[in-house]
């Protein structure tokens, strides 16, 4: 069996995809190369949704919670009494909260994406080829 195919045509790729999956060929083993995103492919290998986005959840919800945590330890261990106005005054904690919330929300994201996809991987290092407008399956060897 060959283990890459090569189509100018969407249809015929997805036609030879679906009957490489039925034939029993894991869809672990199934890279493939289009040069633009292909819904359709993706339904037939079953992809799953990324784990990514609980990450960056995560990361959003402690941002949010360590800036109003934050300000408010601050205002508590160095209180300005100015006229009978409250200490802790949460409106104004929104804003800190609001760019912490973004700003750990994408360095977890950004440390999720590598544990994610297992970088740095020096072992895995290949060069890419250039398929340029062709629709390309690749099976990997069983080995």
């Amino acid at each position: 069996m060959k283990n890459q195919f090569k189509f100018d045509e969407k249809h015929k790729f997805l036609e030879k995809l679906e009957e490489l999956v039925k034939s029993g060929i894991s869809t672990k083993k199934i890279n493939i190369f289009t040069p633009y995103p292909v819904h359709e492919a993706e339904e037939i290998l079953k992809i799953k949704t990324s784990p990514l986005r609980f990450f960056t959840l995560i990361g959003a919800l402690s941002g949010l919670l360590f800036g109003f945590f934050f300000t408010s330890w601050a205002s508590m261990d160095w209180p300005i009494i100015r006229g009978g106005k409250p200490i802790l005054s949460f409106p104004a904690f929104i804003i800190v909260a609001f760019e912490l919330t973004i700003l750990f929300g994408g360095v977890i994201s950004f440390i999720g994406y590598l544990i994610l996809s297992k970088l740095p991987n020096i072992k895995k290092i290949q060069t890419p080829e250039e398929y340029g407008n062709q629709f390309v399956i690749h099976i990997e060897n069983e080995g």
